[in-house]
């Protein structure tokens, strides 16, 4: 075995083995594996990464690697964060007041009114899916729950299924669509467009939400699990909220502007770049120039946010001392969000420094591996690591740190499509060591066994059939849709 692949097992088994058998926490365990990794990597292993992968001169790449492990895990800190940071902390006020205003209830609501009772089912999974973008899952559950408690009261009938639909749409988005931080750290990594992986995430997670969506379907009409008595704090809060009359409620159109704007704002910056010489020579360089300038991805989210807090400010149910109360509580979840994701990243550049991906490259050309045999390698990667330790962000940025050195080598299809593999092998399969496995079993009164056979099968799911959604579209549209 080559070195860079020792260093790599090292790596993960330090952070698999901080995170499970010392339970430290996902930061801790990733700091101590970036500085092993970096603290073992021999000189000539540098050298050979900042030459041949990242094309620096000879003596620039001596100059490189001569910098200490401590300054190389810092600088590799400082990139993610600066990539990531202010997009994660609008993306957490944009959860937060959603959720404070009564926007989150009306999207839901909207939903339910537009498909009516018998497709309530539908209307759970779509606007878990839509509220996943910007809400973490875990957030996200403790709101919808107390729902799918009264539908299945109400009717009497489908509360797995209720359940089920649930995290079918909001788990969905959370590995695929920025700015939640998996996604937008392996996009940022991969110089991948945020608009191309936005429109990328949706279509490819669509594909994964009906494929767990219709297991969802047949394990209720043949395992149906009834409604069961489950109570706590944070549960019995959005309980209380779910009782609000739609009176009190925010407008369907100001409650669903701060995702809406920000994915439209993007995605049309992505698509009139395309566009950008015809743009100029009718005279529209000045609109592209507006677009360019809003559809920058951190100036996108804070539009998002200010409109989330405009909401909020305006809200019935809260006062403008719970505004502040709300940003300082969505920042401070924040930190702990940027602190694990950017020295996640850390962690991968200091992998990648071990030139680990011209390792992978070499062994992809000696396999004669095509491009979609490498999306699978980085999908079955990721799946490895996340079975392994649980977090599936923790999972996709140690993944990007392994396969990221292909982008550099060639692919022969768009890197958006690695990004998506990795994604989708953030899936398969949660257990026990998953924090997801334990809020939807207890707030849903499921045994170990039950919510293995509904929620991590689900999830697994979505991965499999967004897996094969990626390599669909990568074969037909290699260089993707636009």
């Amino acid at each position: 075995m080559s070195m860079p692949f020792i260093l790599l097992l090292v790596g993960i088994l330090t952070v698999v083995g901080g995170i499970i058998r010392f339970k430290l926490h996902a930061f801790l365990a990733l700091t101590l594996a970036a500085l092993i990794v970096g603290l073992f990597t021999p000189r000539d292993l540098l050298i050979k990464h900042f030459h041949l992968e990242k094309g620096e001169t000879l003596q620039d790449a001596e100059k490189l690697a001569d910098k200490n492990v401590g300054t190389r895990v810092a600088e590799g800190f400082g990139r993610t964060s600066a990539k990531i940071g202010i997009l994660i902390a609008m993306a957490a006020i944009i959860g937060t007041c959603l959720m404070e205003s009564g926007g989150a209830l009306r999207i839901v609501r909207s939903f339910l009114a537009f498909l009516g009772e018998k497709r309530a089912p539908e209307a759970l999974t779509g606007s878990s899916f839509l509220l996943g973008i910007p809400i973490f899952f875990d957030t996200l559950f403790y709101l919808m729950i107390p729902l799918a408690r009264a539908l299945a009261a109400q009717t009497r009938k489908n509360y797995v299924l209720y359940v089920m639909a649930i995290v079918a749409g909001g788990a969905m988005t959370h590995s695929l669509v920025p700015p939640t931080p998996g996604p937008l750290v392996v996009a940022g990594e991969l110089g991948v467009d945020l608009g191309r992986m936005i429109v990328g995430g949706i279509l490819v997670g669509l594909v994964g939400m009906t494929g767990a969506f219709a297991y969802a379907r047949w394990f209720n009409a043949n395992h149906p699990i009834e409604l069961r008595g489950n109570s706590n704090e944070k549960e019995s809060k959005f309980l209380r909220l779910a009782e609000t009359p739609n009176e009190q409620l925010p407008s369907l159109l100001s409650s669903i502007a701060p995702i809406l704007v920000p994915v439209l704002l993007l995605a049309s910056k992505s698509l009139l770049l395309q566009f950008s010489e015809s743009l100029q020579a009718k005279g529209l360089g000045g609109l592209l120039d507006v677009f360019i300038l809003l559809g920058d991805k951190n100036i996108a989210l804070t539009l998002g946010a200010l409109l989330a807090l405009r909401q909020l400010f305006k809200s019935k149910l809260s006062s403008r001392l719970d505004l502040s109360e709300s940003v300082k509580s969505s920042l401070q979840g924040a930190g702990v969000i940027i602190l694990i994701t950017g020295m996640g990243g850390a962690f991968g550049g200091i992998l990648q420094q071990t030139s680990l991906g011209l390792e992978v490259s070499n062994f992809v050309s000696n396999q004669e591996l095509g491009s979609l045999a490498v999306l699978i390698v980085a999908y079955f990667t990721t799946s490895v690591i996340r079975i392994a330790q649980g977090s599936a962000t923790v999972a996709m940025v140690t993944s990007i740190g392994i396969v990221g050195g292909l982008v550099e080598q060639g692919l022969g299809i768009h890197p958006v499509y690695l990004a998506l593999a990795i994604g989708c092998g953030a899936k398969p399969i949660p257990w026990m060591n998953d924090s997801g496995f334990w809020v939807v079993g207890k707030l849903s009164g499921f045994t170990e066994a039950e919510t293995f056979k509904t929620f991590s099968i689900v999830i697994a799911l979505q991965g499999i059939c967004g897996g094969i959604a990626v390599l669909a579209l990568a074969y037909f549209f290699p260089n993707f849709l636009f």
